[in-house]
C-alpha cells in the first residue's frame, strides 16, 4: 500500500478499511460476491474488494442492479473500469486516527438515536452531507444527537469497525444550530465510548473540508493516509 514500506511490512488493518470491516467485525452485514463485498443499500453505498482488479470490479457489479451506487476507497483513481460502471466522482479522502491526547468535555445534553429517529437523521445527513448515510446507517453502532425545540440539531455516531478500531462518522450540525459546539461534544462522547472499549477512534473526511480537519487536529487526530473516494454507478 505504501510505496516506501519495507517489503515484509504487513498491511495495516486500516489500509483497506471497507474490506477489513466487511471481512472481520461487520462480516455479518456483508453482501458477498467472489471478489467483492458491500453493505446493504439501506445501510449505505459503501463497498470494497481486496484489490482493485478488473475482475474485482466485475465481481462488485454482480452485487448491484442497474442504477446502483457504490462508494469505494481506493489508493488511486480507478483505471480500466469495466463497462458495467460509470464514474460519478473521485475526490481525495483523508483518513485520520486519534492519538492518546486529552479530550475536551463530552456533551451531557444528548439523546440516543435509533430507528424512530432514522428519517430525521437521514434528512439531516442529506442536508449537511457528512458522508454516505442511509435509512439504516444507525444500525452500525451508537448514534446520539441533540434536539432543540423538537428539531434534531446535531448528531454523531459509529460506522465501520476493524480489529481494535471504530470509525467516528456522521458528525454534523443543522445550519440553524451552528456555533454552539454541539457536534464536537457529541463526537467526544462517541470517542470516549470507543476508547472505553479498548479501541482507537478513526475517521474519514474529504480533504477539501479544512474546517473539519482543523477541528479533528485539535481533538488529537493525526493524518494517516490519503484515499480517493470513488463513486460509481452501475449501468
Amino acid at each position: 500500500m505504501n510505496a516506501h514500506a519495507h517489503p515484509q511490512q504487513q498491511p495495516h488493518v486500516l489500509d483497506n478499511p471497507v474490506w477489513t470491516a466487511l471481512t472481520t467485525r461487520q462480516s455479518h452485514l456483508a453482501e458477498i460476491s467472489a471478489l467483492a463485498r458491500k453493505f446493504p443499500a439501506d445501510i449505505g453505498p459503501i463497498a470494497g474488494f481486496e484489490a482493485p482488479t478488473r475482475a474485482a470490479y466485475e465481481s462488485l457489479a454482480e452485487l448491484y442492479s442497474t442504477g446502483g451506487i457504490a462508494a469505494i476507497c481506493l489508493d488511486a483513481p480507478p483505471t480500466d473500469l469495466p463497462t458495467h460502471w460509470q464514474l460519478i466522482e473521485c475526490a481525495p479522502l483523508l483518513q485520520m486516527i486519534w492519538t492518546d491526547t486529552k479530550l475536551p468535555p463530552p456533551s451531557r445534553d444528548f439523546i440516543p438515536l435509533g430507528a424512530a429517529d432514522a428519517p430525521e437523521m437521514l434528512a439531516l445527513a442529506t442536508l449537511t452531507k457528512p458522508g454516505p448515510f442511509a435509512i439504516r446507517t444507525h444500525e452500525l453502532g451508537d448514534f446520539i444527537g441533540i434536539r432543540r425545540e423538537g428539531q434534531l440539531a446535531a448528531m454523531a455516531g459509529e460506522r465501520m469497525r476493524a480489529p481494535g478500531y471504530t470509525e467516528v462518522s456522521a458528525v454534523c450540525t443543522h445550519p440553524d444550530h451552528l456555533g454552539h459546539g454541539y457536534a464536537t461534544g457529541l463526537m467526544v462522547e462517541i470517542m470516549q465510548r470507543i476508547i472505553a472499549r479498548g479501541e482507537t477512534p478513526y475517521l474519514h473526511v474529504r480533504s477539501a473540508n479544512e474546517r473539519a480537519i482543523a477541528l479533528y487536529h485539535r481533538l488529537g487526530y493525526i493524518d494517516r493516509r490519503l484515499f480517493q473516494l470513488t463513486i460509481l454507478r452501475k449501468v
